[in-house]
């Protein structure tokens, strides 16, 4: 660049006639830091003309017709500060001083034909992390395939997105519109897929494709393909959204976190971008000028077991309906899985699914039972039916006609004899059953940094309302977490406070003396009633609970299946949306479970 002489008239100083520079350096501050330069000098501010910065002059020393000053450039580069100083000159001809509009105004390293620009430097995704500091989602090889613009014409890009996209099983129209619409220097990715999932046969499949390449990369994943995602979330580019409703945090072209923990905890797991200001020759020669490394982010440590998590993926696999599994370490409350089956559509049932949880909540009931001075042994009616304000509530459809009678409280837990439950309601005070409730964990919130439903007990708007209450209908819905939680509660015989994320501290224990005597009965369901298939778990005994729930789908009369159990310090919820009944449809899968666990 050819550097261009400035004239400025300076002002005369009052006290001497002559011409001042001040004004003149002050000036050409003023030009450098609003970008105000001459045609010549732009593209050497171009690269940087994002970053914010301030030029400031010294005062001058003149020495006949010749004035020295420097500027001192500050800028800020990724939140930190750079400063340096540049030596001006100015010439005094006739009654004004001049400058040359040079490079080295902005950089003294600076000379004809250079420029500054910058290069960001992206950190590193912070982990997450399960049991033993073992990281889950991590940066994972991947293979990326798309189509490259560059290597294929405008007229054939269609063809090549749609042949690529049947070859790896993507939408075809919807790949053809993206990559069509793509500029000419671009790569328009179809789908990342795992190193180890890819078919050999790809390879020969793509030679035949016009453009279509396949590139290694990596991408933040868990050990499996989908594991935990509903509760973990996404990583992937910012949205437009995102960008409007956040400019200052993220840009067109960012990654982070999409949804799940990983949207929560974005600022920690993304880290902070590092940049680099570089002065780039004419031959392209690059020179380090300045540099604000990367903050790689944060690890999330969660208490997710991984081998215990993808088993319970893995038995829920096949389930069709919404269905979910739960396990807690009763001693700490530490959640070690919580799955999510396919017909769950994508949706975190496993922590803040809103369901009625059925004859699983007799455990608050039998609870309530005590604390109103009822022991195992209290003999309660177990009736065919019972009718509360013209409300006819009955067993479950094949419950033995031998059980029925007055019988102990401990039986009625164990055969699950609803009009026990109904029958006695009158013995639990008001609020008992919402008290009783909380002590095992249900129905109080709390803010755990993940969505968690803990379940609640409505104040009874009917008598009808207070007995569908007793047997875990009416107002009282849970997810399958706290639903573990209170199995978990009984098993510790304190309440237990469940955590996925580390930081969140294990509660201080509030004692449940009565849950010797609850897991007394809650083993009778084990050895004399529908949990009958846990006899022969290997290792300590396990105390159980069934339950099933009715709810109403288009006018059908339809059951969802739970059941519960603990066993040494493991408790496990187990839920289907729709099924045949606890003990036969979420039974199998909470002993699959235990069973993988052991």
């Amino acid at each position: 660049m050819t550097a261009l002489a400035a004239t400025l008239t300076a002002c005369a100083l009052p006290w001497s006639g002559g011409p001042d520079p001040e004004p003149v350096l002050e000036g050409l501050a003023h030009s450098l830091e609003s970008g105000e330069v001459p045609a010549g000098l732009e593209p050497v501010l171009a690269g940087v003309a994002d970053l914010p910065h301030s030029v400031t002059a010294a005062t001058a020393e003149v020495d006949g017709d010749v004035a020295t000053s420097a500027l001192t450039w500050q800028w800020e580069v990724a939140g930190e500060p750079w400063e340096y100083d540049v030596p001006v000159e100015l010439r005094l001809v006739g009654d004004s001083w001049e400058h040359d509009w040079s490079p080295a105004l902005v950089h003294p390293e600076l000379v004809e034909g250079d420029t500054l620009e910058t290069t960001p430097i992206a950190p590193a995704r912070g982990p997450i992390t399960g049991a033993g500091d073992l990281p889950l989602v991590t940066a994972r090889d991947v293979v990326r395939f798309g189509v490259d613009r560059t290597q294929v014409e405008d007229a054939g890009a269609g063809a090549s997105a749609r042949a690529l996209a049947a070859l790896v099983e993507v939408d075809p129209e919807r790949f053809a519109t993206s990559v069509t619409a793509a500029g000419p220097q671009a790569f328009v990715e179809a789908i990342a897929l795992r190193t180890e999932d890819v078919d050999p046969a790809l390879a020969a499949g793509l030679e035949a494709i016009p453009g279509a390449r396949a590139v290694p990369g990596s991408l933040q994943l868990g050990p499996t393909r989908g594991f935990a995602a509903p509760i973990l979330g996404s990583v992937g580019p910012v949205t437009a959204e995102m960008v409007e409703a956040d400019p200052q945090t993220y840009a067109a072209g960012d990654v982070a976190g999409l949804s799940g923990l990983q949207a929560r905890y974005d600022d920690q797991l993304r880290g902070t971008p590092g940049l680099v200001v570089d002065r780039v020759a004419a031959d392209g020669t690059e020179v380090e000028l300045f540099r604000v490394d990367q903050l790689d982010g944060q690890p999330l440590a969660t208490t997710l077991d991984e081998d215990l998590q993808i088993a319970a993926e893995g038995i829920l696999a096949d389930v069709g309906p919404g269905s979910a599994l739960v396990a807690i370490r009763p001693s700490d409350g530490a959640i070690l899985a919580a799955a999510n089956g396919p017909g769950t559509g994508g949706y975190n049932l496993a922590t803040y699914g809103q369901m009625a949880p059925g004859s699983t909540f007799k455990i608050a009931s039998s609870l309530a039972l005590l604390r109103a001075g009822l022991t195992p042994g209290t003999r309660v009616p177990c009736t065919a039916s019972v009718v509360v304000d013209g409300k006819r509530f009955e067993n479950y459809d094949d419950y033995p006609s031998s059980r029925l009678g007055s019988i102990p409280l401990s039986a009625a837990v164990a055969s699950s004899c609803n009009t026990a439950f109904i029958a006695a309601r009158g013995d639990a005070p008001a609020g008992g059953l919402a008290e009783a409730a909380a002590s095992l964990g249900f129905g109080v919130d709390h803010d755990l940094g993940f969505p968690a439903y803990f379940g609640q007990v409505e104040p009874p708007a009917s008598e009808t309302e207070g007995a569908a209450d007793m047997i875990g209908q009416g107002s009282v819905l849970a997810s399958p977490m706290v639903m573990a939680t209170v199995v978990a509660s009984v098993q510790a015989g304190h309440t237990v406070l469940p955590r996925l994320l580390t930081a969140t501290a294990p509660s201080d224990p509030t004692l449940i003396p009565e849950a010797e005597a609850l897991r007394g009965m809650l083993r009778a369901v084990v050895t004399d009633g529908s949990g009958g298939f846990l006899l022969d778990l290997p290792g300590p005994p396990a105390i159980a609970k069934t339950g099933t729930a009715e709810f109403d789908r288009d006018g059908e009369r339809l059951l969802h299946a739970w059941m519960v159990a603990a066993q040494g310090d493991l408790a496990v919820a187990a839920f289907v949306e729709e099924g045949l009944g606890g003990r036969r449809t979420a039974g199998p899968l909470l002993d699959a479970l235990l069973r993988a666990a052991g």
